[in-house]
């Protein structure tokens, strides 16, 4: 049981203490994972930055990931019954979205070049991992040289899910199956705009907090 995503950030950090001073970036998943990996991003002295994409859902279930939107690319699993037409309205929605949450937190997006790092993904739990599952491929076309999930707990089935779509898997508790994230924390009140723009800045404002990872 964690107390909130602070502890839960300080939790995962020591089970990435490899990572310390590493090149590394994390890329932290909005809304809840912001806080979670902040206190990641300290603890490694690594930077972070928010990572925009979404799933996209299928039409008949958007719970079910059939493929990812970036601001600037797209990952898709061809299925049947789904046409061009859904795929590009939906496409348009989501970048709509994502470019109002780049300009609504300050330095999201800014971290392109991935190219032979560490990338970290922090959340605040993954139940299903659809939604990494898809972002997994768009990520994976900047040429990391690893690709990480870090999460402070995670069912079973979401774990393989991700470790078979390339991914290495950190987590600080695994469970065989959950109803939600939030039965895992004592406080789990939902992460406003307020506190991730608090966040972003002062990752931004603070570099000596989060210095620039050495070169490979």
């Amino acid at each position: 049981m964690f107390k909130d995503r602070i502890d839960a950030g300080v939790q995962l950090a020591s089970k990435s203490l490899s990572l310390k001073d590493s090149d590394t970036i994390i890329l932290a998943v909005p809304r809840g994972g912001v806080p979670v990996a902040y206190e990641v991003a300290k603890v490694l002295n690594v930077p972070m930055d928010i990572i925009l994409v979404k799933k996209l859902g299928h039409p008949n279930n958007k719970e079910y990931a059939i493929g990812a939107v970036s601001p600037y690319d797209r990952f898709l699993v061809p299925h049947e019954n789904v046409s061009p037409e859904y795929v590009m309205e939906e496409t348009w929605k989501i970048r709509r979205r994502l470019d109002e949450m780049k300009n609504k937190f300050p330095g999201a997006g800014k971290l392109s070049d991935l190219q032979n790092k560490t990338v970290m993904i922090v959340d605040d739990g993954v139940a299903t991992g659809n939604t990494l599952w898809a972002a997994i491929p768009l990520v994976k076309k900047s040429n990391p040289r690893r690709l990480i999930i870090a999460v402070p707990v995670i069912s079973t089935s979401a774990r393989q899910k991700l470790e078979n779509a390339g991914a290495e898997v950190i987590s600080v508790t695994e469970v065989p199956g959950m109803d939600g994230i939030g039965q895992f924390y004592l406080d789990f009140s939902q992460t406003t705009d307020e506190e991730i723009i608090l966040i972003m800045k002062r990752n931004k404002d603070h570099p000596e907090d989060l210095n620039t990872p050495k070169s490979s």
